[in-house]
């Protein structure tokens, strides 16, 4: 058995959906309560059970901005000897985090999620687990002695590594995680939450628009506002949006499973980082009235 939430990128879907048509794996979810987007843990108790073997779930959703209580699911899963896996696509540029106070077996992230190049990411693994798991590639750089009936390899986590590696890639990646580490987390998680509060305010304000994720004031919000207006297809905002020099992002955001769950094919997304102001949540905003007005509603 293999659980993951409702609220999973795709990426953290699809993977586990192959495993599970190869090795007759049975996948189950841990619902989402509606709009506000948070995960409903009154049905844990018989949802994490010994029959579990992998817990994957996302740390924060890039489409409802949630922050899920990772340390919490991934020490009940320990105690029941489940092994987890944590994706962290969305954190690991925006808050700080600690792979040991998470608790998770396992923690990943991309590269183009934190200032860094395309095409590289990162797999944090347990040691232990690790020097466990059997090569997935063969190739050279990752054995120790190649014979014609047997090949020993490195330890974790070179026997990973097969090939030639990616050598402009970790270059460039560890300049990104240089550069963030020299804004800090700390400063980049309070700014997102500043400024997604004061846009989640601003938006609530309005009539005839329907938010996702969590109620501005919660601690359980990210960086990034999701939002319908009535009668107005996202892909309609996001265009006029684009024409009024403000980005945003229509669509599924790779979480059609989601999507399907609250009942729309779409929503429209604001995304924070540090290098965005108050002031332009407010142009944000105010273009978004225009838009309102154009389609009168």
């Amino acid at each position: 058995m293999i659980l993951l939430t409702e609220m999973e990128h795709h990426s953290n879907l699809v993977p586990w959906q192959l495993l599970a048509q190869k090795t007759g794996a049975k996948i189950s979810y841990i619902p989402v309560t509606g709009d506000e987007g948070l995960l409903d843990l009154s049905q844990l108790d018989s949802l994490l059970t010994s029959a579990v073997k992998l817990l994957s779930l996302v740390h924060i959703s890039n489409s409802l901005g949630t922050l899920n209580p990772v340390e919490e699911l991934c020490a009940r899963a320990r105690k029941l000897g489940i092994v987890t896996l944590v994706d962290g696509a969305q954190s690991a540029g925006h808050l700080p985090v600690d792979v040991q106070s998470i608790g998770c077996d396992f923690f990943a992230f991309s590269g183009h999620k934190i200032c860094g190049p395309t095409g590289i990411g990162v797999l944090w693994g347990r040691q232990e687990i690790l020097d466990a798991m059997p090569p997935y590639q063969g190739g050279g750089e990752m054995i120790l002695s190649v014979g014609y009936d047997k090949t020993e390899f490195k330890p974790a986590p070179h026997r990973f590594e097969a090939g030639t590696p990616d050598i402009s890639g970790p270059i460039a990646l560890h300049a990104a995680l240089n550069y963030l580490d020299a804004i800090g987390r700390a400063n980049i998680w309070q700014h997102d939450q500043e400024l997604a509060h004061h846009a989640y305010e601003k938006l609530a304000a309005l009539k005839n628009i329907r938010l996702f994720g969590p109620k501005s004031g919660s601690d359980k919000r990210a960086g990034l506002v999701s939002f319908l207006l009535k009668d107005v297809h996202a892909h309609d905002v996001v265009t006029l949006a684009d024409q009024a020099g403000v980005a945003l992002r229509g669509g599924h955001h790779c979480t059609q499973p989601l999507m399907h769950k609250l009942g729309v094919e779409s929503t429209a997304r604001a995304s924070f980082y540090f290098y965005n102001t108050k002031a332009e949540v407010d142009q944000f905003v105010e273009v978004i009235k225009e838009i309102q007005k154009f389609f009168g509603s």
